[in-house]
């Protein structure tokens, strides 16, 4: 089995249903680990709703998308910053795919996508309860960085040179 990853408008069905995937599992895990719930369907509705995803299309941004075996798999996006960084958010691979190589494979993308757009470093934020992010993160070369937003969920702030 193979990975291939594209760049895809993140209005496309195939990045709409990764979306709602990706915001569902980190949603449901940070309420399970702080409300013992899982997320309120209406509550669900109206955060993918509100989220346009323009910023991750060109010329600043870009939405990618992982397939294994032909299928959809995950995602990864950037959008340049002021400063001349880009950020890397939403990556994310099924459940199912997990540990076949798909996550890292994405990171690569992403990273080659934000050199091409003039970006000469990455970073992104993640929370401390989304170990497997923060693992890869650190085999990938990403070291703790200042905090550069306000975001309430961000318990971590990571950053690589390009």
């Amino acid at each position: 089995m193979t990975w291939t990853i594209t760049a895809e408008h993140p209005a496309s069905p195939t990045a709409a249903a990764l979306w709602r995937a990706y915001y569902t599992e980190v949603s449901d895990r940070y309420y399970l680990l702080h409300e013992n719930r899982r997320t309120d369907p209406a509550e669900l509705e109206r955060e993918v709703a509100k989220e346009t995803r323009s910023d991750l299309t060109p010329p600043t941004g870009q939405l990618l998308v992982a397939r294994y075996a032909g299928e959809p798999a995950g995602t990864a996006g950037i959008r340049l910053r002021p400063d001349g960084s880009a950020e890397l958010t939403r990556v994310y691979v099924r459940e199912e795919l997990r540990g076949k190589g798909g996550a890292p494979l994405l990171v690569a993308a992403a990273e080659s996508a934000a050199r091409a757009l003039g970006a000469t470093r990455l970073v992104l934020e993640t929370r401390k309860d989304l170990t497997e992010a923060l693992t890869l993160y650190a085999r990938l070369g990403y070291k703790e960085i200042a905090p550069y937003s306000d975001d309430i969920y961000a318990d971590h702030t990571l950053g690589k040179p390009l």
